[in-house]
């Protein structure tokens, strides 16, 4: 073989190995040009733009080669987005008031959303049957190409069975099979493309760290209460820290209330017990109404009477339980970003000060040089994050991931 040929072929195998890494920026939004593509992958420019085109060729981004904006200096350099066109994958969530299917695209866009279901039976079959076929009708409305599927459940989910530990609010046994049912699911409904499944509040970590309030983050800690319990998550350079079984960052189950509410676990005044949606409801004296979900209910009581004094006392005794946990959360992992979500992050802007003085005064690092804590920035970030599980076969690997 001569020179030429070897060089030719040595570039194209360093081009394909660029393309998994060159997607995931774009996805991400951190290489919204080419030349910042280049410096991003440390390759040359002829290299970029033989993946950038590639990519473009898969149909999983675009580029755009007119000219910038008026008074930009210098070269104009092509723009890269993702293509509103491409390919989806199948996204579910199951809670404890209900379920959710949507389509989501590259870029974390949700192009369709069926309407959530308000009631969850007690068979883990029936239900991810019914949240499958949602989105199988979402699909077949769309004409577009499904390269995977993604479910986000409330409970941990151990590795590498993919079963359901502890579905507390779900009424499901635990240890049930849930990414099988589901993969089960997925292939009967003729889905095609790998099927995974993860806790809620993981994914939800996972979506923000990659679109949204925990971008740029090194060490990111997600705390959230959705319907029912209180979740955590951590995400180290990127990647979701799910410890050796999947089980970490269970920290529903830190008790910030020695004499407080019984929890499900066994113990006393956990965080599960002591600030989630319920726990508030209770507090501030408010009956739960059958209507919407207690997660909805707390956050319009939190929008609209936070003047009423049993309502602000009873946002005010969830802070300050938020905070103790916390606190003894950053004093563990040293995190460089805090982010929250569900009623956690409604409570954030009913009284951002109470909050972060909670957890600066009772951590040593809040006190020495202060955590910032901010609230998640996506709708919808557990469907969202299940996206992120289909999609990253495609970003490991585009060539394979799409045959």
């Amino acid at each position: 073989m001569n020179g030429k040929a070897t060089t030719i072929r040595t570039r194209l195998e360093r081009g394909r190995g660029a393309l998994g890494p060159a997607l995931e920026l774009v996805h991400t939004g951190r290489a919204p040009t080419r030349a910042v593509l280049t410096a991003e992958l440390g390759v040359t420019r002829a290299t970029a733009g033989a993946v950038a085109a590639e990519l473009e060729a898969l149909g999983l981004i675009r580029v755009d080669s007119r000219p910038a904006a008026a008074g930009s200096q210098g070269r104009p350099s092509h723009r890269l987005a993702v293509d509103d066109t491409g390919p989806v994958v199948l996204a579910a969530q199951v809670h404890a008031d209900g379920f959710r299917a949507a389509l989501v695209g590259l870029g974390g866009r949700t192009v369709a959303t069926a309407p959530g279901c308000v009631t969850v039976s007690a068979d883990p079959a029936q239900v991810l049957g019914e949240v499958v076929e949602a989105g199988a009708v979402l699909l077949r409305a769309s004409g577009r190409r499904c390269v995977g599927a993604g479910l986000a459940v409330p409970s941990a989910v151990a590795e590498p069975e993919g079963t359901a530990l502890n579905p507390l609010h779900l009424a499901w046994p635990a240890g049930a099979p849930v990414r099988d049912i589901f993969a089960e699911r997925v292939r009967a409904a003729g889905i095609h493309g790998p099927a995974f499944t993860g806790n809620d509040v993981n994914l939800a970590a996972l979506a923000e760290h990659r679109h949204g309030a925990g971008r740029g983050a090194k060490h990111l800690l997600c705390v959230a209460t959705g319907h029912r319990g209180v979740g955590g998550a951590l995400v180290l350079d990127g990647r979701l820290h799910t410890g050796s079984a999947g089980l970490a960052l269970e920290v529903g189950h830190l008790t910030v209330n020695p004499e407080g509410r019984p929890c499900h676990c066994g113990s006393r005044g956990c965080l599960d017990v002591e600030a989630d949606p319920l726990a508030f409801l209770t507090a501030a004296g408010r009956e739960p109404g059958p209507e919407v979900s207690l997660l909805q209910q707390s956050r319009e009581l939190l929008r609209t009477e936070y003047d009423d004094p049993a309502v602000r006392h009873a946002g005010e005794e969830l802070i300050d339980r938020l905070g103790l946990g916390l606190a003894g959360l950053v004093n563990i992992l040293n995190p460089d970003r805090i982010i929250l979500g569900g009623l956690h992050r409604e409570l954030l802007d009913a009284d951002p000060e109470r909050l972060r003085a909670v957890v600066a005064d009772r951590s040593l690092w809040g006190r020495s040089g202060g955590v910032p804590i901010l609230a998640c920035a996506l709708d919808h970030n557990s469907l969202v994050g299940a996206a992120e599980l289909a999609w990253q076969p495609v970003l490991d690997d585009p060539l394979v991931a799409l045959g």
